[in-house]
């Protein structure tokens, strides 16, 4: 670990020097390249450094224990010294092997999240908008911009389904977890009875992909325009501004109506496609490996369950880890910090593990 680590260490010197190259600078495109990765080994090199000094700390105390001249009373505070230095080292040693493992090469990116309202009728629909509101209130907190491609609302307040972009640094690391479904259980506002109704929601969490990512052959594309429908005032129904983009070899299909604009809505609606085509090829490639691949919470699957959000009760749990918390409220409302920590210290500690096995 340690021999990598001075590797590291001296590939980001060498990435300084060029960075702050005139010549370098000129081309922006590569300059920006080398930024990022000067970026992504800073914390590395860091700690590693942080390292280094507490050994040093240790090397210099135990040099003037043993030296005769050395009083009895300064010998105490070098041994105190010396003993804060190696608890010190055992800490950054275990943060160290979790900032060298493999990262996602998707965690820095936007990420594309799909809410529909799963079984349950317009309770599901209800809870999907209340799941819009609970994500747009947590991109809210980290500073993130939301833009929505597309949304079929319900009457009574509620969402059939909702397709939106999350823009910040570190989205999809955040929120990849999210992916699967999510029940809820709860009494319906309609229920005059007060019976508790079961529902449930699938989440969707994609990264936003590049036209480089993923090449899409413009013959296997069958685009159709419409009218938009739901709230728009006098431009609803006059112009066909909608896109429904169908690939023909997968048979997705993307729409997007929330522009004014029909390039606009095209342009979104590219977007959306890219994004399920990886996602696709990455469901396909995690499957024909998973036999291998125990480094990760939960499966991936869109239909597993992941969570339960009991009203009644005020409490949500992460089938995945075991994780309960009864303040249902403030989840609701964006608070999702503590679930989500805690699901990437899980994920992390698995990939530690399979590390150590030799299977990463």
């Amino acid at each position: 670990m340690f021999e990598k680590l001075s590797f590291l260490e001296e590939q980001f010197e060498e990435l300084a020097k060029k960075i702050s190259d005139p010549e370098v600078i000129a081309d922006q495109e590569t300059w920006r390249k080398l930024c990022k990765e000067h970026s992504d080994l800073t914390p590395i090199v860091e700690k590693y450094r942080e390292y280094k000094k507490n050994m040093e700390t240790i090397e210099d105390a135990n040099a003037l224990m043993d030296d005769p001249d050395t009083d009895k009373e300064f010998k105490e505070m070098l041994v105190d010294e010396s003993k804060t230095a190696k608890a010190n080292i055992e800490k950054i040693e275990e943060e160290l092997k979790i900032l060298l493992l493999p990262k996602d090469p998707n965690d820095d990116k936007n990420v594309m999240v799909e809410i529909r309202g799963g079984a349950g009728g317009d309770e599901a629909a209800l809870f999907a908008g209340d799941f819009f509101r609970m994500y747009s209130m947590y991109a809210d907190s980290k500073k993130w911009k939301i833009e929505v491609l597309n949304i079929s609302e319900i009457g009574i307040g509620g969402i059939k389904e909702v397709t939106f972009m999350i823009n910040g640094e570190g989205a999809y690391s955040r929120l990849k977890f999210e992916s699967g479904v999510h029940r809820v259980q709860r009494v319906p506002e309609t229920e005059s009875s007060g019976r508790i109704h079961t529902s449930t929601v699938t989440v969707a969490v994609l990264p936003e992909v590049d036209d480089v990512e993923v090449e899409i052959n413009p013959d296997d594309l069958e685009i159709d325009t419409y009218r938009s429908s739901g709230a728009g005032g006098q431009h609803i129904n006059k112009t066909e501004s909608a896109i429904r983009i169908t690939h023909k070899p997968t048979g997705i299909v993307v729409t997007c109506q929330d522009e004014r604009s029909q390039h606009k809505n095209r342009e979104a609606a590219m977007k959306m496609l890219r994004s399920r085509l990886y996602d696709k090829m990455e469901q396909e490639r995690s499957a024909a490996i998973a036999a291998d691949r125990k480094s990760q919470v939960g499966t991936g699957d869109r239909s597993e369950r992941i969570r339960t959000y009991n009203f009644p009760q005020g409490r949500m749990t992460d089938h995945r880890i075991g994780l309960t918390l009864y303040r249902l409220e403030q989840i609701m409302n964006g608070d999702l910090d503590e679930i989500i920590d805690a699901l990437i210290t899980t994920d992390q500690s698995e990939k530690l593990k399979s590390q150590a096995e030799g299977n990463i």
